[in-house]
């Protein structure tokens, strides 16, 4: 991920969005050769020479002040998460050759540890689900919930313990979330931020490089330019021994392991959702879960109870009664 033509890639797909009555300009019939906005359109609403504007675009600008991104980013009406990325983008693409990136050295690394207490937290979260990720969407450390409700990530060797990896090239990703497309896309625009804050990480490139030669759908979203930031919200969920459960997600940073991502689902108190997730959990009943962790310091879940590795099963409790 060249750090320019990131840059380049996200402005031209930014501009390509709006069309000139958009912005409050007039759309000249004279044979528009691209889509969208022109470089010349942005420079004007930004207030900036198009020679300025097109070295920006290319990654050729250097010492960008924040008045003059603010004045493009309100060019091409980008959100808050939006505007954030350019920034990123722009400080990356603007330091100088073999200088350190901006995260913490502790990211730089294609596997992440937790400390113990953190593994400890996860245990005592039982039977609330949670998922410890790292920056490019490295499963941690799950409990033992999070294993039956998503995937018993500690069952898979180190390397495909990925998120995005499981979204993609792993079938059961599919059946776990009725709204695969959408999580995906989300799934996909989560790394697109992690890559403007660093987009010379090669643990990053690599693991976009496999799956977009992979995954056909990965790379159509990967050229999108979405950013997406995991923050809270609902998911569908599917299990083969309850049925669907609809639940709220709550993403966590902890203030000593900012590199961190502690996501918690939960149900809402009194609904259909809940009782499965009880249901689950007493089906799925077993000793106290000693590590639910990810990085190989943990056991995995009991599969003797419905479901977990039987999926031909189908429909829920509710469902028969």
């Amino acid at each position: 991920m060249a750090d320019h033509t990131e840059l380049r890639d996200f402005l031209t797909s930014r501009r390509a969005r709006l069309t000139p009555p958009e912005v409050g300009l007039p759309w000249h019939t004279d044979g528009r050769r691209v889509a969208g906005l022109r470089r010349e359109e942005i420079a004007v609403l930004a207030g900036v020479s198009v020679d300025y504007y097109t070295r920006l675009e290319q990654g050729r600008a250097r010492n960008v002040s924040d008045q003059v991104l603010d004045a493009v980013a309100a060019a091409l009406r980008l959100d808050v998460l939006e505007r954030r990325h350019l920034f990123d983008l722009v400080r990356t693409t603007g330091r100088p050759s073999g200088s350190a990136p901006p995260p913490p050295a502790a990211t730089a690394g294609p596997r992440l540890r937790a400390r113990p207490a953190l593994h400890a937290l996860l245990r005592s979260l039982d039977p609330t689900p949670a998922v410890l990720h790292g920056p490019r969407l490295e499963v941690v450390a799950i409990n033992r919930m999070g294993r039956i409700l998503i995937d018993d990530f500690d069952a898979m060797p180190v390397a495909e313990r990925n998120m995005a990896r499981w979204m993609f090239l792993d079938p059961k990703a599919r059946e776990v979330y009725p709204d695969w497309e959408e999580i995906a896309e989300q799934t996909v625009a989560i790394l697109r931020v992690t890559a403007g804050r660093d987009t010379r990480d090669p643990a990053l490139s690599a693991l976009v490089g496999e799956l977009s030669t992979r995954s056909d759908e990965f790379a159509r979203h990967w050229a999108n330019y979405r950013v997406f930031q995991h923050t809270y919200g609902t998911k569908r969920f599917r299990h083969p021994a309850v049925g669907e459960m609809v639940l709220s997600y709550e993403t966590l940073h902890p203030a000593a392991d900012s590199e961190f991502h502690l996501t918690v689902y939960s149900a809402a108190e009194g609904s259909p959702s809940e009782e499965r997730m009880r249901i689950l959990s007493s089906w799925s009943a077993t000793p106290p879960d000693t590590a639910g962790s990810a990085d190989g310091d943990g056991g995995a879940v009991d599969t003797s109870f419905p479901g977990v590795r039987d999926r031909s099963r189908t429909g829920s409790p509710d469902d028969r009664r």
